[in-house]
């Protein structure tokens, strides 16, 4: 008779708030562009992988269109939250898109005062 013994999986589910939030970027001319400007930010970590860029980062982090177009060498503009959604496959986090930039929040109560949401009346 044969016995087995049962290894503990390395994976753990983890309820607790990481005050992370993060996108990824297709890994392509303006990725990489976008990846280099993030990567400059304190509190940015940038991670490039054969098919894609992850960027993630701490508490909040704002993607500024200027920051962009500087580093592509474009004229102001050029560079904004339609681009952005282009180049970007997947977010997490709330996402707010404001005229100059995007910015990423790891917490939604971060973000309320974006979105006219009334965190005292709800609660």
């Amino acid at each position: 008779m044969t016995t087995f013994t049962t290894a503990e999986s390395p994976f753990k589910q983890n309820n607790t708030a990481s005050n992370m939030c993060g996108f990824t970027l297709m890994n392509n001319q303006v990725g990489a562009i976008v990846a280099e400007v993030m990567a400059a930010k304190d509190n940015v970590t940038v991670l490039p992988l054969p098919s894609m860029i992850r960027v993630d980062a701490v508490g909040r982090m704002d993607v500024v269109y200027s920051e962009i177009d500087e580093a592509a060498g474009e004229e102001e503009g050029w560079f904004n939250a339609a681009e952005f959604e282009e180049s970007m496959s997947t977010h997490y986090g709330r996402m707010i898109h404001e005229d100059d930039r995007t910015i990423m929040f790891a917490n939604p109560e971060d973000a309320a005062e974006y979105l006219d949401f009334d965190l005292v009346a709800r609660s």
